[in-house]
């Protein structure tokens, strides 16, 4: 081997570089378990809520020590930048992606028109979106040109408005308009981006991600080890639409008048049951009782209004109360269009909106009646504010103090003096909830300056400010997909992702040995440097290591010890020919080169359109494949035989390659593999069309969320409970459609459910999470609370661990994202195959194998996917498992080709007898790899978790099938497809 200094060199640098990198990880780990025993040491678990307290007294001591110098070249802070990423399946938080509402966008540019043409054709773009993977500009254009007439986009009511005025003129046609409002689209998205950016870098966690898919208007955030869950979600959904209204007064006599005449109407409209009565006293039953006996008689009516509206405080500037659970109700009474309609002339445009609750156990809120115009624009919005910080009031309560610019200071005056004059509010409204509405006492403000007030705690003061600093976002974005991991989950994630690791590593270093002797321990010494260079190249590219990134690198190991196999076993066929062990080894490493990058080409390509194609957890598995097929490559082609070139240098040294138990193994075989062949062909064609009639006519697959919409949510009791009872409860809360199966251990459910899958907004997942919490609180402990029940306790061991939801319109994309991944990675290897081997024979052959194995992996999970006792879920991590099998499946095949070629190459076809001399000579390696392989992903599927089962399933039946298929499907198939001329003549 040429230039083994350089080699040495190189390797020694890139293991201290490894090293180095990974070194942070460590540091921050030992330093973070110090936090830990510190905080319990300080605070006993006898305390009330003991582990937010300890959590809190963690972030204090690592503050207090984040600058102190370790180890001569770092401290705790820079080394948490430079730690290994781990993803939110190990260490918890969210995961979502947002879409910005281009819907939005463009009515902003068209000045929100009221022309018919255009919101027709954004109507359209909407029925169209729920069918189709285009963009919804592209959809918008098509619908406007369909529909227009005469109208232009460039008319002075669409686009060519003042706003746009520097950019479209009335003469400009369509064509030369589209462009334009592309770009435009393109910046307010990048804007969005930009908010949401600085929103994140001032919510706290350590190194949150945040990039743009495509031209989608798709934003993905991933906020790892985030505990405060419903927190996150706020910061990221609301777009932080701050307003400022002048209120009506109580007693404005305008406002009864319109609720009797509603409430008349209402009758007419509206069936409504009279209420029965109410058992427990609270606060809302004691108000309600109020009502009814100060009443005009009226209980013994049916009152649409008058049953859920209670009248306001006096002294507050509301005009209403009522109950949460009836503000849904009284607000789509007073849209209907009828009731609209009967608003005095003086109050015709007003506008209703709801306080804010002030803490999750408030049973009533106020409604205020804010004075609007015909365009319902507020006086003043919150982009004429310049500053915004956390503070406190003059009760020492948290509050956000506001500075506003000229303009906003100018308008402020004016509105706080109208407000003065009149003795009326000035209601404080972001995100269309009612903050704060306070009074004028002293006539107008000046200076621009206001206050924010309420029942916040100080994160929620940092957050209004930290949204208010960074601005509104340019358009609603709606969470369309995403996942939350508790941190409880995530930690044991983490412990049985490393167990099946380490034992899978034990397994193989064992049989190394074991089967090769002294070589196998030089392969294993090349491994285990494999598994350090992975890890430190994760670290030096800041790439995320998630669970399936752990399975990626356990399959790594084999594919690793895959290459030192082909090498072993060439070495043994030159030592066999009786040469010397130099030249046996120089000439074993030689001929083994091309089936070893043949083999990991195959795979490399299917990983990087799993890569492309992927998203989240499954691009860390297609990473850490990509970089773990780079790193096996090095070690084994180089680093072993660095170590064999050295051991066999030595005088009186000798290396067989073998153990007394593993020598003449596989030797001499002469299976006739092709007279077998028709026998091979019947017994797929039976396999393959049970699973097909199976897909098609019997249970099918079970499609998860990612392919179907909805929402899942793993939850954990204290004992075994009975998911046929859970489901035929929760089936008449959500409607038929719900699934609840065993998920694990028998004190572990899945819960998914389809409920409201349309209906995007944080409110809809909360709605669900409460009458989930209704429904299941007769198997959790007593005085477990809504909280307990919740994602986010550190250290919880019941509840709802993790939840994933998955819009319909994403859903499409991931279903026809999986689609293009297997056909992309089907005609890739085609051609690779094609140009390495110069027949298409070889090509169809490969292929053939692939799509027997694939239709045998769906045929066993259709068959048997409500039979097994673990999730076999047709979802995003499943086309993981299927793409690799493809990988693994090609990687055989193209090991067997690699050697019929080479062997047709010196003796000619012989009539298909040199292909069954190939296959035999080939059957140690085969079996050798795919028996360690199996062994490897037998640890996983056992040790893994729960998460990984259905995974590690696909994996194992493809491996198994897929050594069968490289042997009995695809070399046959290449041999029948070429000539009988060819085959006999070629000799």
């Amino acid at each position: 081997m040429q230039n083994k200094g350089l080699i040495k060199l190189f390797a020694l640098l890139f293991g201290l570089v490894s090293i180095y990198q990974l070194s942070y990880t460590f540091i921050t780990n030992k330093v973070e378990k110090e936090a830990e025993v510190f905080a319990a040491s300080r605070i006993s678990e006898a305390e009330d809520d003991y582990v937010s307290k300890r959590e809190a007294l963690e972030t204090s001591y690592l503050d207090s020590i984040g600058n102190n110098s370790i180890l001569g070249y770092t401290n705790y802070n820079e080394a948490k930048k430079k730690e290994l990423n781990k993803g939110l399946d190990l260490k918890g938080g969210i995961n979502v992606t947002l879409q910005i509402s281009v819907k939005d966008i463009l009515k902003g540019l068209a000045n929100n028109t009221k022309n018919p043409v255009f919101n027709k054709a954004l109507a359209d773009a909407d029925a169209a979106s729920k069918n189709s993977d285009d963009t919804y500009i592209n959809l918008f254009f098509e619908a406007f040109d369909e529909i227009k007439g005469d109208t232009k986009l460039a008319s002075p009511d669409i686009f060519a408005n003042k706003g746009l005025s520097d950019e479209i003129n009335f003469q400009m046609s369509d064509d030369e308009v589209k462009p334009i409002i592309r770009r435009k689209i393109d910046e307010s998205v990048v804007s969005a981006f930009e908010v949401l950016r600085e929103r994140i870098d001032g919510f706290g966690v350590t190194q949150p991600n945040i990039q743009r898919e495509g031209n989608s208007g798709r934003i993905l955030v991933e906020l790892p080890g985030a505990r405060d869950i419903n927190r996150a979600q706020d910061l990221l959904s609301s777009t932080a639409q701050l307003e400022f209204w002048e209120t009506y007064k109580q007693s404005n006599p305008s406002f009864s008048t319109f609720l009797i005449q509603a409430n008349e109407k209402l009758k007419e409209i509206v069936d409504v049951k009279k209420p029965e009565p109410v058992k427990e006293e609270s606060e809302l039953d004691s108000l309600l009782s109020d009502v009814a006996a100060d009443s005009l008689d009226l209980a013994t009516q049916v009152n649409p209004l008058y049953e859920l509206l209670i009248p306001a405080n006096p002294g507050t500037h509301a005009m209403f109360r009522a109950a949460i659970k009836d503000t849904a109700t009284i607000g789509s009474y007073f849209r209907m269009p009828e009731i609209r309609r009967l608003l005095p002339a003086d109050i015709q445009f007003v506008k209703f909106v709801w306080e804010r609750p002030a803490t999750e156990d408030t049973e009533v809120i106020d409604l205020y009646a804010l004075k609007s115009n015909r365009e319902g624009i507020p006086r003043i919005s919150g982009d004429v504010v310049s500053d915004a910080r956390a503070d406190f009031d003059q009760f020492g309560k948290p509050a956000v103090s506001m500075t506003m610019n000229t303009k906003g200071a100018k308008e402020w005056e004016e509105l706080t003096g109208d407000a003065y004059n009149n003795q009326t509010g000035i209601a404080i409204v972001l995100d269309n909830k009612v903050y704060t509405a306070p009074g004028v006492s002293s006539g107008p403000i000046s200076g621009g300056r206001s206050e924010i007030t309420g029942n916040f705690t100080v994160n929620e003061t940092k957050d209004i400010s930290n949204v208010l600093r960074a601005g509104k976002l340019p358009a609603s974005a709606e969470i369309i997909q995403s996942e939350i991991v508790g941190p409880s989950l995530g930690q044991e994630a983490i412990d049985s992702g490393f167990m099946s690791f380490l034992i899978a590593m034990a397994i193989v270093l064992l049989w190394m040995i074991a089967y090769y002797g002294k070589a196998g321990a030089f392969a294993d010494v090349a491994l285990l440097l494999n598994i350090l260079l992975i890890f430190g190249v994760l670290t030096s590219l800041n790439a995320v290591l998630t669970l399936p990134g752990i399975a990626g690198i356990v399959l790594t190991i084999g594919m690793s010890v895959d290459a030192n196999v082909l090498i072993f076993e060439r070495i043994k066929e030159e030592l066999a020919k009786g040469k010397g062990k130099s030249l046996a080894v120089s000439d074993g490493f030689g001929n083994a080169l091309s089936s070893i990058l043949d083999a990991n080409i195959t795979t490399g390509l299917t990983a990087i359109i799993l890569f492309v194609f992927g998203s989240g957890p499954i691009k860390g598995f297609a990473t850490t494949l990509l970089i773990g097929i780079l790193t096996s490559l090095f070690t084994a082609i180089f680093i072993t035989r660095l170590l064999i070139d050295w051991y066999i240098g030595g005088k009186g040294r000798s290396l067989d390659f073998a153990t007394g138990i593993t020598k003449g193994l596989f030797k001499n075989m002469s299976i006739d593999f092709l007279v077998k062949r028709k026998i091979a062909y019947i017994v797929s064609s039976i396999l393959v069309v049970i699973g097909l009639y199976s897909l098609f006519f019997g249970p099918g697959l079970q499609q998860g969320v990612d392919f179907v919409g909805g929402r899942s949510y793993t939850v954990r009791f204290e004992q075994p409970v009975n998911p046929s009872e859970i489901a035929s409860e929760l089936n008449t809360v959500f409607g038929s459609g719900t699934n609840v199966k065993t998920f694990g251990e028998s004190n572990q459910i899945k819960i998914t459910t389809p409920y409201k899958v349309d209906v995007e907004g944080i409110e809809v997942d909360t709605e669900i999470q409460d009458k989930l919490y209704t429904s299941l609180q007769k198997y959790l402990p007593d005085g477990t609370s809504k909280n307990d029940f919740s994602i986010g306790s550190e250290g919880k061991s019941i509840g709802i661990l993790q939840s994933v939801k998955v819009g319909p319109t994403i859903a499409d994309d991931i279903k026809n994202n999986a689609f293009l991944a297997i056909l992309g990675s089907l005609a890739v290897v085609f051609l690779y195959i094609l140009l390495r081997f110069r027949r298409w024979q070889f090509s169809l052959g490969a292929v053939v194998a692939v799509f027997h194995d694939v239709l045998i992996v769906l045929g066993v999970f259709s068959i048997f996917g409500k039979i097994m006792p673990f999730n076999m879920e047709i979802d995003q991590a499943f086309i993981a498992a299927i793409l690799t099998v493809i990988g693994y499946s090609l990687n055989d095949t193209v090991v067997v080709f690699d050697r019929i070629r080479e062997i047709i190459a010196e003796r000619g076809w012989k009539g298909g007898e040199n292909i069954n001399s190939a296959i035999n000579s080939t059957l140690g390696r085969t079996l050798n790899t795919s028996l360690t392989t199996l062994v490897v992903l037998l640890a996983i599927f056992i040790f893994g978790g729960e998460s990984l089962r259905g995974f590690m399933f696909a994996m194992i039946v493809g491996v198994v099938v897929g050594t069968y298929s490289s042997v009995f499907i695809a070399t046959p198939v290449m041999f029948d497809a070429l000539s009988k001329k060819i085959t006999k003549t070629l000799n």
